[in-house]
Parts: structure tokens; sequence; C-alpha cells
């Protein structure tokens, strides 16, 4: 539910979503809040905070009215195109 939740963020300089890119690293529930650790295609990407702000109000729409969510932007291991699902890389054309 959450994942999927997180597909329907994209990445508006690429075009496809935060999942498939492999920009999520992490995605963890806890009593009262989710987790997640999520990357950046490049630390200069200047859409870094529309991301974060639209994966935390996907998950938003998705919880309990009384849970948290709280994103960590995580550098290592820096993101590599060998990261996004095979068909994301196929339609991007980035077969590795």
């Amino acid at each position: 539910m959450l994942r999927a939740a997180l597909k329907k963020v994209a990445d508006p300089e690429i075009g496809a979503n935060i999942v498939d890119l492999g920009l999520v690293y992490g995605l963890r529930v806890e009593p009262g809040r989710v987790l997640v650790d999520l990357t950046m295609t490049s630390p200069a990407c200047p859409m870094g905070g529309l991301i974060v702000d639209d994966a935390r109000a996907e998950l938003l729409r998705q919880l309990p009215p009384d849970f948290t969510v709280d994103i960590q932007i995580v550098w290592s291991p820096p993101w590599d195109p060998a990261m996004m699902s095979p068909e994301c890389r196929l339609r991007l054309g980035w077969e590795s």
C-alpha cells in the first residue's frame, strides 16, 4: 500500500516514479509513523524539495490521521541508473 502510494510520485525532470527510479532506499512503519530513506539522482537535484513534499503527501493520504511521515535524504550509496527497475531503464533508454 505505501510503496504503491510512492509510485504516484514522479521525478518531474525524468518523468518516472521514484520507486521505479530506485530512489526509495528504505520504507519502515513504526508505531505512529512511517520512515522513508530517499535519495535523488544527484545532490544538485533542483526538484528534491518537491519530490519530498509529494512523497509525504501521498503517504499521508494512505495513513491514519495520527501518523507522521519522516523522510530522510540519504546519499549512500550514490544513486546509479542500475538501481532503476528494468522496465524503467528500458522506457528511458538506459539499458544496462
